[in-house]
């Protein structure tokens, strides 16, 4: 099977990828991440994936694609976690099937699925949703399991691993969880 995997970043996808290929997926990897803020992080995680996905034989396709303005404008007034979180899954799952529809893949995923910081149901729900819209599988995992093979082989692989979701918001959560003294949300250590 043909699969496009939206990969949010490299660290996510090291396990994510790796599940996959047991499987005997055929993958193809699309970096497709307007929301993530600033410029300098969203262009360091696409370079690190760019890296990792060349040792590993990883096809990529596409050309990232930045506009955080106008992430900012459909999120805005929607800044609770769950909702702004639903927008940005649902951004980011419908270009991928759009893009898998078009290029002849039977199937869609994501990397999101391997972090338990991700809302599953959210995920699931607008994976299906623009799996019907465009008229390609979603495929759900839930692979949170992996999570922990996810950050040992990102550390193996010496990837960079950022602090925080990708967004303004998750960006300020994480540095008030770190001012508090908590652990830092999706890159918490074991």
């Amino acid at each position: 099977m043909k699969m496009l995997l939206h990969i949010c970043c490299a660290p996510c996808s090291t396990a994510t990828v790796e599940a996959w290929r047991l499987d005997t997926v055929e993958l193809t990897g699309i970096y497709f991440n307007p929301n993530i803020h600033p410029y300098a992080e969203h262009r360091r995680r696409y370079e690190t994936l760019l890296d990792y996905a060349g040792t590993i034989d990883l096809p990529l396709i596409g050309v990232p694609h930045y506009d955080v303005t106008a992430w900012l404008c459909e999120v805005h007034g929607q800044e609770q976690k769950g909702v702004r979180c639903r927008i940005c899954i649902r951004g980011r799952l419908r270009h991928t099937a759009e893009i898998a529809a078009a290029g002849g893949f039977e199937a869609f995923s994501t990397t999101l699925l391997v972090s338990p910081y991700q809302e599953h149901e959210i995920i699931r729900e607008e994976g299906d949703l623009a799996a019907s819209e465009f008229g390609v599988d979603f495929r759900y995992r839930d692979l949170r399991p992996a999570y922990r093979r996810s950050i040992d082989l990102s550390r193996e692989e010496g990837l960079y691993r950022q602090k925080y979701c990708g967004c303004i918001f998750s960006e300020e959560e994480a540095a008030r969880e770190r001012e508090r003294g908590k652990p830092t949300g999706r890159l918490r250590e074991a």
